[in-house]
């Protein structure tokens, strides 16, 4: 508790030294490298409605509510010298992680070719590539946060034009020690063939394969809600031997309106006589800029405006329906599906207000279990 304390005193006390009309702080330039510090924190609220099983982190206390640190993300990225770039970013909250340590070189002329070596997010998942700083809502898709593959070490490459992209990597284990392991690659392409004056159209296609961790893997979800108890579970393979994703998206956007759907199947090939596995889930959202501010768009992936009056902010409503289906064969993994409604206020340069409502509707092994969650969250961000 005096961590979480002072990791927010510290990030507050940035958030009022950051210039208003910058995101982050600019520290000067050392060595020809333009240096910058950004960070976010992010405290959450649950208040749990639950039906069989009790949503409770602290099962057991009686309590029905969560409340805690979600994030305390500091990065320092530095521009330069010449088309290098790098960042090296590590999230405070919890027992701690490193985010993006990366170096990058741009090689300039067609197609904006790249190579970058570290850590960073892998080619799969338009939400997962998206920045959790502008999250639709609280929790990420069920799908997302099961089978897309986050930041991992690596080789990564790209080229792309201002309507198309593709970028692939071979990669290993997380930077920080005791976290995901396995070996393997990701590649993905997009296409944008309406992308201009407020109107947009998205496709996407991506596929990860990589290698478990001493032959163990175990595919599980929390219902729409970052800090509660697992619904949903296949329990641990003993004899997972590699896992391979494919994800498909599409996005739409009109003016301030944006709908974005994705579905993945994932295939667990097992070493055992009991046959391979395969989960497959998805979703479809919409949310509309209630101030009328229109969506942005860069590298494959949607942009959140910027409020066009800081003092009044942007407000955005949005609704979102997942599904996640882990039951395959004798594998009774269990399936759920969720209903979020949610409002985002995003009100001067720093600040971030968030409320969600889910509804979900679970079933594992023949029990029901369909419990709803209020859900909400203040962000600062500099």
């Amino acid at each position: 508790m005096k961590h979480d304390r002072l990791t927010l005193a510290l990030a507050a006390t940035c958030v009022l030294a950051a210039p208003a009309a910058h995101a982050g702080i600019d520290l000067g330039t050392v060595a020809g490298s333009e240096l910058s510090f950004e960070g976010m924190v992010q405290t959450d609220g649950y208040w749990y409605d639950s039906d069989v099983r009790d949503l409770d982190a602290d099962a057991g206390d009686g309590s029905d509510t969560d409340f805690g640190l979600r994030r305390a993300e500091l990065v320092l990225k530095g521009k330069g010298p010449g088309r290098f770039d790098w960042t090296i970013g590590y999230d405070a909250s919890g027992d701690g992680k490193f985010l993006d340590a990366y170096g990058r070189y741009r090689f300039g002329g067609a197609f904006s070719p790249y190579l970058q070596v570290g850590q960073f997010k892998q080619p799969n998942s338009m939400e997962e590539l998206s920045s959790t700083k502008n999250n639709d809502f609280i929790a990420k898709a069920l799908v997302t946060n099961t089978f897309a593959v986050g930041r991992r070490l690596g080789v990564g490459s790209g080229i792309s034009g201002d309507d198309w992209g593709l970028a692939g990597s071979m990669f290993s284990r997380e930077l920080t020690r005791d976290r995901a392991h396995g070996v393997g690659y990701g590649v993905r392409g997009w296409w944008a063939p309406v992308n201009g004056d407020g109107n947009l159209l998205h496709l996407g296609v991506s596929h990860v394969d990589h290698d478990t961790d001493a032959d163990s893997l175990r595919l599980r979800a929390r219902p729409g809600a970052d800090m509660a108890n697992r619904l949903v579970d296949t329990g641990t393979f003993t004899d997972a031997d590699r896992v391979a994703t494919t994800g498909f998206e599409a996005l739409w956007a009109r003016g301030p309106v944006k709908l974005q759907g994705e579905y993945m199947r994932s295939q667990v090939s097992r070493l055992g006589a009991t046959g391979d596995f395969t989960g497959t889930g998805g979703y479809v959202s919409g949310v509309w800029n209630l101030t009328g501010e229109d969506w942005g768009y860069k590298g494959g992936v949607p942009a959140t405006p910027k409020a066009t009056e800081p003092g009044k902010g942007l407000w955005q409503v949005g609704l979102r329906y997942d599904t996640l289906d882990l039951d395959d064969g004798a594998v009774a993994g269990g399936s759920i599906d969720t209903l979020t409604a949610g409002v985002n206020w995003y009100w001067q340069k720093n600040l971030k207000f968030a409320l969600n409502y889910v509804k979900v509707s679970s079933d594992r092994a023949g029990v029901a279990d369909d419990p709803s969650i209020i859900e909400a969250r203040v962000q600062l961000h500099w």
